[in-house]
């Protein structure tokens, strides 16, 4: 397989140890890639939801793969995230080309790009563990139900169906826990002069220009590989987002097409309207 190089990779919310992972799925990913930079951005490892009776060769493989990357010489940093926070205890801790951090800055051409796995804007996390954590097994065993129901659908011949994205959409509070998310992140980082600002956490996989009073960013969140089965690749200057297919194809979205794309809905929603 002929292998694509790649300025930067970001990928996150991965959940190894979880019957949700799609780790066969980023496995086959990573093969088809070759990173100069591989930013691993929280919840690569799911602490919370470890089990030793579940941790199956396919999910090695992905640990494997990247450990792979640092001996071939690609930069790989693992920002830590609220599902592997254990591991910030190793913080700033460096082997080789493996770096464990809390957030990491990088300069991109010129510009620079914010990392971090965003847990920090989650009160829920911080002020309700416990809840956050039957949350995340709650969410898991539905994931697991989901691909067992995709599976009957397809082999009816009708279209797969997620239950956490119809929950998502139609419970408000979390529609404005996802915008606040946006908008506390956006803010922050046109506050402090970064023209980009990379984050997880939400499973949103999203390339968003914004601007505000005081100056314009670019919010771009690489989304999971429990759902959404995507990463955030940049190259040559410009930010793509790569989704992953079933046939294994790669797809990818530059961020100016989806801004065009964007707009189309808005103006088409704005005409309905009237």
């Amino acid at each position: 397989m002929k292998k694509r190089v790649v300025d930067l990779v970001v990928i996150s919310d991965v959940h190894l140890g979880t019957f949700g992972c799609h780790a066969k799925e980023l496995h086959n990913y990573l093969c088809s890639i070759k990173p100069k930079i591989l930013i691993l951005n929280g919840d690569i490892i799911d602490i919370w939801q470890f089990r030793k009776s579940y941790f199956p060769k396919s999910h090695l493989k992905v640990i494997r793969k990247i450990l792979d990357f640092t001996s071939k010489g690609t930069q790989v940093y693992y920002i830590t995230g609220n599902h592997d926070e254990m591991l910030r205890k190793f913080s700033d801790s460096k082997v080789g080309n493996f770096s464990i951090i809390d957030k990491l800055v990088l300069d991109l051409d010129g510009e620079k790009a914010w990392f971090f796995h965003g847990d920090v804007f989650d009160s829920s996390v911080h002020h309700a563990k416990w809840i956050a954590k039957l949350g995340g097994i709650g969410y898991d065993y539905l994931i697991l139900l989901n691909r067992f129901i995709n599976w009957c659908l397809t082999k009816m011949g009708k279209e797969p169906y997620s239950f956490s994205k119809k929950i998502k959409s139609g419970v408000k509070s979390a529609i404005k826990f996802i915008s606040d998310f946006e908008t506390a992140a956006i803010d922050l980082a046109i506050e402090n002069k970064y023209s980009y600002v990379v984050c997880g956490h939400i499973h949103e996989p999203k390339i968003l220009n914004q601007t505000n009073k005081k100056g314009k960013t670019v919010y771009l969140n690489s989304g999971d590989w429990v759902e959404n089965l995507t990463a955030l690749e940049y190259n040559k200057k410009r930010w793509k987002l790569y989704r992953h297919s079933e046939n294994e194809e790669i797809i990818e979205e530059d961020y100016l097409e989806m801004e065009t794309k964007l707009s189309e809905k808005l103006m088409t929603s704005f005409f309905l309207s009237k």
